[in-house]
């Protein structure tokens, strides 16, 4: 039941998006509250593993006699998370096989996140680009903050850009850090794996966690064609005449060694990565979000 409410095609018929952030959010909320694994009370913001040293009093002892497992409970107004998301806009973006396009799911992630660090009072910013920096709301945890950043990412429309330039946006985002932060990058990553590593690694040398959600039509991750079909590259306007076997062979062989590719070289340099297919619910990308997260306290 709760997967309904957080299934892209039922969010695609909500216009609001801070009504569908809410939406995500209050139903991944609400799952956790319900799993017997996990605990979630109203006053939560997060738990983190206890490990030796940890002050006792505040291990949560109704979750280790549930799952035999030792957390720390951790409330509102005790974490000081620095958020920034980068939102990719770039024209390849735009492509959606279904009723939603990638960019559209990304913005629902992204007002997710928005929307769950507000509610543990984060200080949260965004970076909206394509090859150069459109937009850019600094971090910040001060009233109104949450519909400033709503508002941008709801006004973000794929670019004119014909390519995507990583440099740009996570150069401007190491200008701007001052200390340790979590940086979110959204993005459908059509780049050389070695080039999208390279661009993000300033991040990491400054201490902060990287997180890269790989978001991609479940057309571009196994492609379900019949005959032939012709594609047409949104970003180079390129057109290629696509067989059925080239699909199911040659096509298949590049994704899993781009997805690969991308996945071993961020977790080489310490970046956390989550593949996100747009025909599924968001709340597996709001679970990883939050054990990275957590993982780090």
């Amino acid at each position: 039941m709760i997967q309904r409410f957080l299934d892209p095609a039922v969010l695609a018929g909500i216009s609001s998006l801070d009504l569908v952030a809410k939406t995500v959010v209050d139903g991944f909320i609400s799952g956790l509250h319900e799993s017997p694994d996990f605990g979630f009370s109203q006053e939560f913001a997060e738990y983190r593993q206890y490990v030796p040293g940890d002050d006792l009093r505040h291990v949560d002892w109704n979750v280790y006699a549930r799952t035999d497992r030792t957390y720390l409970k951790r409330f509102k107004g005790e974490t000081n998370t620095l958020l920034t998301i980068l939102l990719d806009t770039s024209k390849s973006m735009k492509y959606g096989s279904g009723k939603m396009e990638k960019l559209e799911y990304a913005k629902f992630l992204a007002a997710s996140l928005v929307y769950l660090a507000h509610l543990q009072r984060d200080a949260t910013g965004i970076v909206v680009f394509d090859e150069d920096v459109r937009n850019f709301v600094p971090p910040s945890s001060r009233q109104g903050q949450m519909m400033r950043l709503m508002h941008t990412i709801d006004a973000a429309v794929p670019g004119e850009s014909s390519r995507t330039d990583f440099t740009k946006p996570f150069s401007h985002v190491v200008d701007f850090l001052r200390k340790r932060s979590m940086v979110v990058a959204i993005s459908d990553f059509w780049e050389d794996p070695e080039t999208v590593i390279k661009a993000v690694g300033p991040i990491r040398a400054r201490g902060s966690e990287l997180v890269l959600f790989h978001v991609l039509d479940p057309q571009e991750i196994v492609p379900k064609i019949k005959g032939s079909a012709l594609y047409e590259d949104l970003e180079t306007g390129a057109r290629l005449q696509v067989s059925s076997s080239y699909a199911q062979r040659e096509y298949k062989d590049k994704m899993e060694a781009h997805l690969e590719g991308i996945k071993t070289k961020a977790t080489s340099a310490g970046i956390d990565y989550f593949l996100c297919d747009t025909s599924k619910p968001l709340d597996a990308s709001l679970r990883k979000y939050l054990a990275i997260r957590t993982g780090r306290l």
